[in-house]
């Protein structure tokens, strides 16, 4: 066995432990974007979500358990996933500029009743940044899962969740379990989840 190669396993397993754990005191904060999902949702709002890279899968990881569902049976949740149009993605690309590939369909798919999530490891994607221009513009919500604090992106959304992380994996290792400790707020929220359990 390649004693170097288990030992650089256990450095990156231990990062990305360590980076979870401190998600526990970030509970509040995603119980308070699961109420302000809801109320959007309750009021015919959307979420959108996009992301760079990683950070895409995440992003259309999210809307993937809106739509669909996460523990339990409930209606379909209107979301949609900034990323995952190839075709648009592209083409605003190329007409606009990468910048603009978030930007450009905020400015055509938001309204004041929806929710734009957006997720970066560095918090500093110019991309991400021109979507919460638009959002803004639009009247949205934004709320951000980001890498660090301070970071740019963390500043211009309306709340965002800083991740302190000491590299991009463990940030989005991060990231994936706090989208699904969202999701399950949501449901919470939204009345289809069981009574929470304790935690010992």
């Amino acid at each position: 066995m390649n004693g170097t190669a288990s030992h650089a396993a256990l450095t990156l397993i231990g990062a990305a432990h360590d980076t979870i754990g401190g998600l526990r005191a970030e509970a509040p904060r995603l119980a308070r974007w699961a109420e302000l999902i809801a109320g959007r949702l309750h009021r015919g709002g959307m979420v959108l979500t996009a992301g760079n890279g990683g950070s895409a899968t995440h992003a259309a990881h999210l809307a993937g358990e809106l739509v669909g569902r996460f523990r339990h049976e409930r209606r379909a949740l209107r979301a949609v996933c900034l990323t995952s149009d190839g075709s648009t993605v592209t083409a605003i690309g190329n007409d606009y500029g990468f910048e603009r590939i978030f930007a450009r369909q905020i400015e055509g798919l938001a309204g004041r009743d929806d929710v734009v999530v957006l997720f970066s490891t560095s918090g500093r994607s110019p991309n991400l940044m021109e979507a919460v221009s638009a959002a803004r513009q639009r009247g949205a919500l934004t709320l951000a899962f980001t890498g660090p604090a301070p970071n740019p992106l963390q500043h211009v959304t309306d709340d965002a969740l800083a991740v302190d992380g000491i590299d991009t994996a463990s940030i989005q290792d991060a990231h994936h379990v706090g989208l699904h400790a969202l999701c399950v707020a949501l449901d919470h929220v939204l009345g289809v989840a069981e009574p929470a359990q304790a935690v010992t």
